[in-house]
């Protein structure tokens, strides 16, 4: 799963090239997922392997709690945090690495009435068959059946076949942060 994020890290295009250390997309966007949230972890298998997951949270707030006590230490631990490098001079790894010691937390106003997210990746020999609605459909029915009013994404507005998706299941815009993304709602 850690590949596949790897390969979908590019605004949905492979993003191989822009990391040097293949495993910080994985440690960032779906590790915890699958370590602290396993029963919301769905993966995708064709004929070649693993080929797309969706993962996700209930509990917002409670899963970025969770995070801070038992999934950032040990990578903190392990990675430095290039605090003493700006910004603007950050490589993509140093950028991972320091919101690993300084995760973002979701804002409260996208929490309201979407107190759940998730995550879907799918590499490209699997998508445009609607196996991507199949798999939201499930993850969607499993935080309904944990009572979730709604749920919530980000996504970068580069990638413009994942908002039309998403577009196409109901989401609407919560917020629109120009080239920084785009948060997307669905009431469930």
């Amino acid at each position: 799963m850690y590949e596949i994020c790897l390969c979908t890290a590019d605004a949905g295009r492979d993003g191989r090239h822009l990391y040097e250390d293949p495993e910080l997309p994985g440690h960032m966007w779906t590790g915890a997922y699958l370590a602290l949230e396993p029963d919301l972890a769905f993966v995708l298998e064709d004929d070649e392997g693993v080929a797309g997951y969706v993962i996700g949270t209930a509990d917002t707030r409670a899963f970025e709690q969770r995070c801070e006590t038992q999934w950032w230490p040990p990578l903190r631990a392990h990675y430095p945090d290039p605090v003493d490098v700006a910004r603007i001079h950050r490589s993509r790894d140093q950028q991972l690495q320091r919101a690993i010691h300084r995760p973002l937390l979701t804002p409260t106003d996208h929490i309201v009435g979407y107190p759940s997210h998730l995550h879907i990746d799918i590499l490209p020999r699997s998508q445009g068959h609607g196996i991507g609605l199949e798999m939201m459909s499930v993850l969607i029915a499993a935080l309904r059946a944990q009572g979730s009013p709604g749920v919530h994404l980000g996504v970068s507005p580069a990638n413009t076949r994942a908002i039309r998706f998403y577009r196409k299941l109901e989401f609407v815009t919560l917020a629109d942060f120009g080239e920084h993304g785009l948060v997307l709602g669905l009431t469930l």
